[in-house]
């Protein structure tokens, strides 16, 4: 919307005027704009899953190699007195020096076995090359494909050396023998992990490298050379899956502080809590807790693995606050390897992070590889050093008084944390930091309830936080919660799981395979459970049963079916949606359960949701019943019989007012089709061979004066096809580029006589119109054939024409089909054009050769000519003919190259001489775009079920997974339209500012009175002649609709905006528009006279103009007079009342009654008969009192009251008029009059309650066109003659317009349409002679 700087400034945007604007425009409800109109309808993009471990793996076995050679100190280091001496807790000196070595070996692996106990454990002390190398390779034949530690402890050998080689001793331990890291990675092998404790470690991890790389590059060489000596070894193992941890850098030695143990890398490693807690008390801090001695740590109670006790509890921190450093300050990737993958890794590593900190205090850098970025300085060790604080504060008073322990209240404090960050934050931010603690969390009882539902509400912001949460590893958890009986927690796993399963459908296995289904299954089966929580169950079971063959017998035993059909009727219209949708994927290809329906009668209970007032809903029933039939097992007569019954119910949602249900029924017929298709195939034939012996008295021979000029087929003019190509237009640079170009060309043709139209383009040529799908396949069955068969179908007795049993369930199925196939929204007519042609196809291969010669008009295309209406396939030459390079530009493709047998040069149409050969012994009528033509067209020519390309039994319309993103979008956010600060909010504010100057100003205007109307404030030349204007009501937008296209001009600026096509078929006229939501996103109507409603958005602000819905708004408009020369003067074509208040939209014409679609639920409420014996002309209804008043061919105003049933809702009929009446306007004020106008100028004034008119005023004969403003009392007239007049309300004439202003003044042309505005006073105007122009009052008084 364009904002106007003059209302930004202007004063009087008070209070006052805000309320006013709010009172109204606040309370009105808008139609067609859910999300179903806004969205495509398709799931949203599958995000690559990387959670899943893909390769778990177990460290199997240990070698624990222990250097030390108690009492012999090496000879490179020189040792501080006093000096570290314990080993594993050990001092090698209190024993003798081989029961000390045997004890520390012991020690060591018992620490190693807190962290995995199930490993096998060498123990290899003081040893020779000789025994690592035997212990090396049997440990790695063992273990096979899975993972291997190497722990070294070289505090009795010499440092690690430059060139890589590590200490180890001879046999009588006279000499220290190296060994090369070299030979060490050739036994252990890969995957390994290594742990280094010895001075100068950061050497080895370094040499590992080198070497590493070195095993690469000769594996390369001898990859390309096979003589070398490596190229016939096996594959020495790849390092990459090998893991390091070095005590410190290369040039650092180990701390010798007395107060540490000598192997402080090893204690940091496998014992933390105790070295952490000694490490707190030989701190300064430390002497603020008052009475905490070493000794005393000692004696803390409890158990490691025991939540409920101290030692268990800090453990348990430790574990939380490691392993949330880690994930936040690795990358995914590495933290998943790391830290997830192998229980013994991720312990050692996460005490890694603690021997960092510990160990850089004594500078000393403990080195890995891979590299971790550093940790030691993370504000989570500060809430480390609080818990450990807390904790060992209470230790006196428990030891000596056995005092109760208290409970650290650090887990409360981080899910608090975790809270502020939800409450409080922003939309694109850090992810938080507490995810991992609120993992660990759900371990306890005690926070359990509370971190499940701030987890919920974390994963309600959208997929990416579910992502996040399945990679911190919260799967197994929420799995194994369901093992759990506790009421509480259903409504917050339900929700839980329907969040994952909406971001991650493959879990439906985990789901099975654990017996998880069962917990939903019991949720949904509980009536005392909300309905939005059975909701979500019916969702993840839906999940579980999609094309998951297991998940469905698993459900099905779960008596799911009979859980479903119970609750089809609940009052929640998302319940009701979703028990459908699961429901047919239950029995999609899965018999049993189609017959445990059958047997529950589920398709009947099934029926009433046809009728719901939801939309999804009827889309989710329609799915369900589509499914049932749609099952491929063999046919018995009962199941057949079922089917035609479930076929004939969903044929009565042909003319449903929503295109999501429409598509939803092509694909269930679709279905239905696949099952039956030899019968099928039969009725094809049938009517293809009928089509060709009847000829339709079409609309399109009598050509309409001024409007049918032939078209030269010459690339100059890009040809706009009719109704199928469609779909390319709405393409998204194409309208646009459409519009340029034919903008352009009404510059070159401004003179002649034939204006250039969208109209007459489509009539250029029937060729032109052979249905191009949106992927260029070439179809048997035009658009023009299959709209000439639904009209044979409905007007003739094909009772005797048609051999079939006329009504048989096939034919009607047939006839649906067809209709569906002229849908007005594109997607249902392509979806319903591939179902016919693909049947077409099929019936025209199977039929026998002879028969496809004999029938001349199959194979051959005739020359093309605006009136032939044959059915065109183009000779057998491979592509459509296209119209040249312009076509491109229309639908945004790159032309297809002419079929390679097709030569170049013969022209396009001319048939080929003796060309009767049928294409499909040519090649298959179905090309594909990358097929590979004619070469392979011999083998498969004759092949039917090659073709399976039309129509696939997997047809689909995205609906299940589109519905399905509502659970992975956030539900619990406030809508953006009611969040105060929202721009969206903001925009709404500035337009409903915007409307309430327009009605203050214009009432200042039309409350002084208007003395004249003939100010020429606009003049534009319109691309075709207006048969329909219309005023935007509150911005400078007005819309000029001609016959098959709709221009947009701002009248204010005089510029033309926007012209783009509607879409109706070539024998139709657009003969009525609204604006819906006027006072807010406004969308446009438009009607046309074959009863087709379409509805725009996006016109004339820059963006594509695009369709939000289509629906056949009056379904049996009756014929005869469509289309004719005059045809204002014969038939009404469309008429249209919109009433915003409500949403209702009051449709008529030329049929018997007078239809009301309801938009909320877009479906058709009621039908009034009128009574009369011609058609509705006019139609003006007033929602305060429910009336409606609609204006007749036969000159009579008829009154309804549409509270009353439909044998008397007629309330009043007056008979005044003696000729069709051009408008009937029942005027909104509480005792407003109906004011009617007949062709003979005849006005006349009646109060609703009497009989007979009240005032008659007489003005100009020949009226063509008549409008009342609804504010100012005046009327106009526009007469065949060439001239408007303008009459007040007392009919006295206050303005006659005969010429247009400006240097020549010519005359007026004789006028097709004219329209007030609902506010100012401006007339709108068009005229035969293509121009439109705007009157207004005098300048002074605007």
């Amino acid at each position: 919307m364009k904002m106007d700087s003059d209302l930004l400034h202007s004063p009087a945007v008070g209070l006052a005027e805000e309320e006013e604007a709010d009172m109204n425009d606040w309370k009105l409800p808008l139609a067609f704009m859910k999300k179903r109109h806004s969205e495509k309808i398709e799931g949203s993009k599958a995000l690559a899953q990387s959670w899943r471990m893909k390769d778990r793996m177990k460290t199997v076995s240990v070698a624990l190699v222990l250097c030390l050679n108690v009492g012999v100190d090496p000879p490179d280091v020189v040792k501080t007195s006093p000096c570290a001496r314990l080993e594993c807790w050990i001092d090698p000196l209190s024993m003798s020096p081989q029961k000390a070595l045997e004890t520390i070996g012991a020690n060591l692996q018992k620490q190693y076995e807190n962290w995995q106990p199930r490993a096998r454990y060498k123990q290899s002390l003081d040893p020779t090359v000789d025994e690592v190398k035997k212990l090396c390779t049997s440990l790695r034949r063992n273990a096979k494909e899975e993972r291997v530690l190497f722990h070294y402890n070289g505090h009795g050998v010499p440092r690690p050396t430059v060139n890589g080689e590590i200490w180890v001793f001879n046999k009588n331990y006279t000499q220290y023998i190296p060994l090369s890291i070299y030979d060490l990675q050739t036994w252990m092998g890969s995957p390994s992990i290594f742990v280094y404790d010895c001075s100068n470690a950061g050497i080895i991890v370094k040499s590992f490298k080198q070497f590493a790389l070195q095993r690469e590059q000769e594996l390369e060489v001898a990859a390309i050379n096979p003589s070398h000596p490596l190229a016939q070894m096996p594959l020495p193992p790849s390092m990459k899956n090998c893991i390091q941890l070095a005590a410190c850098e290369a040039s650092e030695l180990l701390p010798m502080n007395p107060d540490l143990p000598a192997d402080l890398f090893t204690s940091c490693l496998t014992t933390p809590i105790k070295i952490a807690l000694r490490w707190f008390c030989m701190q300064k801090s430390a002497k603020l807790v008052p009475g905490v001695t070493l000794d005393l740590i000692e004696k803390i109670p409890g158990r490691l693995n025991d939540r409920r006790t101290p030692l268990g509890e800090l453990n348990w921190i430790f574990t939380a606050i490691t392993d949330t450093i880690a994930w936040n300050v690795l990358p995914r990737d590495l933290f998943q390897k790391l830290f997830r993958q192998d229980l013994l890794v991720a312990s050692l590593f996460r005490n890694f992070l603690l021997a960092e900190r510990i160990m850089r205090s004594y500078n000393c850098t403990p080195v890995s590889s891979p590299r971790l970025p550093p940790t030691y300085m993370h504000a989570m060790w500060q809430a480390w050093d609080l818990a450990v604080d807390i904790c060992l504060s209470q230790l006196p008073t428990i030891i000596e008084e056995g005092t109760a322990f208290r409970h650290s209240p650090f887990f409360a404090e981080q899910l608090t944390a975790f809270q502020v960050w939800l409450t409080m934050g922003v939309e694109n931010r850090n992810p938080p930091e507490q995810l991992p603690i609120v993992l660990q969390v759900l371990l306890s009882q005690v926070h359990r309830l509370r971190a499940l539902d701030l987890l919920g509400r974390f994963l309600d912001l959208g997929p990416w936080a579910v992502s996040l949460a399945l990679s911190v590893g919260i799967f197994p958890y929420v799995l194994k919660l369901l093992q759990s009986s506790a009421r509480e927690l259903r409504p917050l796993l339900v929700f839980i799981w329907a969040k994952i399963l909406a971001v991650d459908s493959s879990c439906q296995a985990d789901l099975v395979k654990d017996n998880g289904h069962k917990y939903f299954l019991s949720v949904l089966a509980d009536s005392y459970m909300p309905a939005e929580h059975r909701t979500m169950a019916v969702f993840i079971l839906a999940v579980i049963v999609n094309s998951y063959n297991t998940g469905q017998e698993a459900c099905l035993q779960g008596n799911l079916i009979a859980n479903c059909l119970e609750q089809l009727s609940d009052p929640h219209p998302l319940l009701r949606q979703w028990v459908a949708i699961c429901l047919g994927r239950i029995w999609q290809n899965f018999d049993p359960a189609r017959w445990c329906g059958v047997r529950d009668s589920a398709h009947e209970k099934l029926y009433t949701l046809l009728s719901d007032p939801i939309p999804e809903v009827r889309c989710a029933a329609v799915f369900a019943l589509g499914t049932f039939v749609g099952n491929s097992a063999e046919r018995t007569d009962h199941s057949t019989t079922i089917d035609h019954n479930v076929a004939m119910m969903l044929a009565q949602l042909i003319n449903d007012g929503s295109p999501v249900v429409r598509k939803e029924l092509v694909v269930a017929l679709s279905h239905l089709v696949v099952q039956y298709e030899s019968n099928f195939c039969t009725v094809a034939l049938q009517f293809i061979e009928e089509e060709k012996n009847y000829t339709v008295p079409s609309p399109a021979n009598t050509a309409e004066p001024g409007n049918l000029t032939p078209v030269r087929d010459s690339p100059a003019i890009p040809r706009l096809r009719s109704v199928n190509s469609y779909t390319n237009i709405r393409a998204a640079t194409s309208a646009r580029n459409l519009n340029k170009s034919l903008q352009n060309l009404n510059l070159n043709e401004e003179g002649g006589p034939a204006a250039f139209s969208p109209g007459n383009l489509s009539t250029s040529s029937s060729a032109s119109s052979t249905l191009g799908s949106p992927d260029n396949d070439e179809y048997i069955l035009s658009f023009e054939t299959i709209d000439k068969m639904r009209r044979v179908s409905s007007y003739s007795s094909l009772n005797s024409l048609i051999g079939v049993s006329f009504n048989s369930v096939y034919t009607q199925i047939w006839r649906v089909l067809l209709h569906l196939a002229a849908d007005p929204f594109p997607e249902v007519s392509d979806l319903a054009m591939k179902v016919l042609n693909s049947i077409a196809y099929k019936a025209t291969m199977n039929a026998r050769p002879q028969r496809i010669l004999d029938s001349g008009s199959l194979t051959q295309s005739a020359p093309a000519s605006p009136t032939s209406k044959g059915t065109h396939i183009h000779q057998a030459g491979g592509s459509p003919p296209m119209p040249s390079t312009s076509s491109s530009s229309l639908t945004n493709e790159v032309p297809k190259p002419p079929a390679r047998e097709q030569p170049a040069t013969r022209p396009p149409y001319t048939p080929t001489l003796g060309g009767q050969a049928p294409h499909s012994h040519q090649f298959p009528r179905t090309r594909k775009m990358f097929d590979k033509g004619p070469e392979q067209a011999a083998e498969d020519g004759d092949d039917p079920g090659g073709h399976r390309n039309y129509i696939s039994p997997s047809l689909q319309t995205g609906l299940c997974d589109w519905s399905a993103k509502y659970f992975a979008q956030p539900v619990m956010k406030i809508p953006e339209e009611h969040d105060m600060e929202s721009q969206v909010r903001m925009e709404r504010q500035w337009r409903f500012l915007r409307n309430s100057r327009v009605r203050r100003q214009s009432r200042g205007i039309t409350q002084r009175g208007v003395s004249r109307l003939d100010d020429q404030i606009f003049i534009n030349r319109n691309p075709g002649v207006p048969s329909v204007v219309k005023f935007h009501p509150f911005n400078t937008c007005i819309a000029v609709a001609d016959k098959d296209s709709i221009c947009f001009w701002d009248w204010e600026k005089g510029e033309r905006l926007d012209y783009f096509y509607n879409g109706n078929p070539r024998y139709t006229r657009i003969t009525a528009m609204e604006y819906l939501n006027g006072h807010d996103c406004s969308l446009l109507l438009t009607a046309t006279d074959d009863g087709a409603l379409r509805i725009w958005k996006n016109f004339a602000d820059q963006k594509n103009p695009e369709m939000v819905t289509a629906w056949q708004g009056l379904s049996d408009m009756l014929p005869t007079t469509r289309g004719q020369p005059s045809a204002s003067a014969h038939s009404a074509g469309m008429v249209v009342d919109w009433e915003q208040e409500t949403g209702l939209l009051m449709t008529s014409g030329d049929v018997r009654v007078i239809r009301i679609w309801d938009t909320d639920r877009e479906m058709k409420v009621q039908d009034i008969p009128t009574g009369a014996d011609s058609c509705v002309t006019s139609l003006s209804c007033d929602s305060q009192h429910s009336l409606i008043v609609a204006g007749l061919g036969d000159g009579s105003v008829r009154v309804f009251d549409r509270r009353m049933g439909p044998n008397d809702c007629r309330v009043m009929t007056y008979r005044e008029h003696g000729a069709w009446v051009v408008k009937a306007h029942l005027q909104k004020e509480t005792d407003g009059h109906i004011i009617s106008v007949s062709v003979n100028g005849d006005v006349r004034f009646f109060e609703p309650r009497t009989p007979d008119s009240i005032n008659v005023l007489q003005t100009v004969k020949g009226l063509t066109a008549l409008d009342i403003h609804p504010q100012a009392n005046l009327f106009a007239c526009g007469s065949m003659n060439q001239f408007i007049a303008v009459y007040n309300i007392n009919g006295d004439v206050i303005s006659n317009i005969k010429y247009y202003d400006g240097f020549m003044g010519q005359r007026i042309g004789a006028i097709s349409c004219l329209a007030f505005h609902p506010y100012w006073p401006h007339l709108a105007v068009g005229s035969n002679d293509y121009y439109m122009s705007i009157y207004s009052a005098e300048k002074r008084l605007r």
